[in-house]
């Protein structure tokens, strides 16, 4: 089987190199992810470069569009019904599918969560991405790097452990007609080398990860190793209603998630902010999580957010805590 993995990460180094600061992070990085993706590690590899087998089969003459509503991949060559079923059917190989929508070849890929909303509420209140170089913490399927390109940047590099959503990220990848400048590293924050004469992005996004995070203040501080100097952080995070007071820390679950430490208040998160050396800090956006931007679909099976809602009362999880209400923080690093 062909490594699905090889060209990606040629055409990253080659993207890398004319980037300085981050012209040294193929050598450094390379044998980190040489493990990450070696198939003795995940038992599911080699079912799903199978299923990416299946998807690259399929014509890639397709004019890439980005819109309000989904990322798409449209041919002027439309594939037969029975070509969509079966490309379908090779998607579907990669569920659950959690970030987008896509639109590949008219197949719509209804995604778990609606991420496209949660752009929207971000991109008016951060600096122009216009030729930015910019990182994507916990960048899932890659969606977010897509719309960041249609902003204008000139590199995004989305960093995720996980390796079904790089297979995912490769299968959107694969119809986009040129190449775009667009990477995935299926490694974490930690693992990313940090360029002692400063870092090397003018955006930094956080979306959906500092409270998965036992220790909420190292990773700001890892966020700032990567930004430039008046570099911008963007950082989407759950927290708490004020009322509710300064901190949640879930004696078990929360949401059903086990993976949940740390929920501050805004203010409260305004203040690690300004702790860690940032200025400029302003919450810009604060929404509830609603049952129709996270919910289950055909491509995402399992249980979603409305199963983990107290079934009487929405403004709770199922364990009594409150619903969850995400925040939106930028700010920038000092010169």
């Amino acid at each position: 089987m062909q490594n699905p993995f090889k060209i990606h990460f040629e055409n990253l180094w080659q993207a890398l190199h004319d980037n300085e600061p981050l012209n040294s992070w193929s050598s450094l990085l390379q044998p980190a992810l040489e493990a990450a993706v070696a198939a003795e590690n995940n038992g599911n590899l080699v079912r799903w470069s199978h299923a990416l087998e299946q998807i690259k089969a399929f014509p890639n003459n397709a004019n890439f569009a980005i819109d309000q509503a989904s990322v798409s991949a449209s041919s002027a060559s439309s594939l037969s019904e029975q070509e969509k079923l079966a490309l379908t059917e090779a998607l579907k190989g990669l569920h659950p599918w959690r970030k987008g929508p896509f639109d590949l070849h008219d197949i719509h890929i209804d995604t778990e969560w609606r991420s496209d909303w949660k752009w929207d509420r971000v991109y008016p209140h951060i600096a122009s991405l216009e030729n930015r170089t910019v990182l994507d913490i916990g960048c899932g399927s890659g969606y977010h790097l897509w719309r960041m390109l249609g902003s204008g940047a000139k590199l995004a590099v989305g960093v995720d452990p996980s390796l079904l959503s790089m297979m995912q990220f490769l299968s959107v990848e694969h119809f986009i007609k040129q190449q775009q400048p667009a990477y995935f590293l299926p490694l974490t924050l930690e693992q990313l080398p940090i360029d002692k004469r400063g870092g090397g992005f003018d955006s930094v996004f956080s979306m959906g990860v500092l409270y998965h995070r036992r220790s909420p203040i190292d990773h700001i501080y890892d966020l700032k190793s990567q930004l430039r100097g008046g570099g911008e952080l963007i950082l989407e995070t759950l927290v708490i209603p004020e009322d509710y007071g300064q901190m949640l820390l879930p004696e078990d679950r929360y949401a059903q998630m086990r993976n949940v430490w740390f929920l501050p208040n805004v203010k409260e998160l305004q203040h690690w902010l300004q702790r860690c050396g940032f200025i400029n800090v302003r919450c810009v956006d604060l929404n509830p999580t609603s049952i129709d931007e996270q919910r289950t679909t055909e491509w995402m099976e399992w249980n979603s957010l409305e199963s983990f809602l107290d079934p009487q009362d929405h403004s709770k999880t199922i364990e009594g805590y409150p619903a969850p209400l995400r925040a939106v923080m930028v700010c920038n690093k000092p010169q």
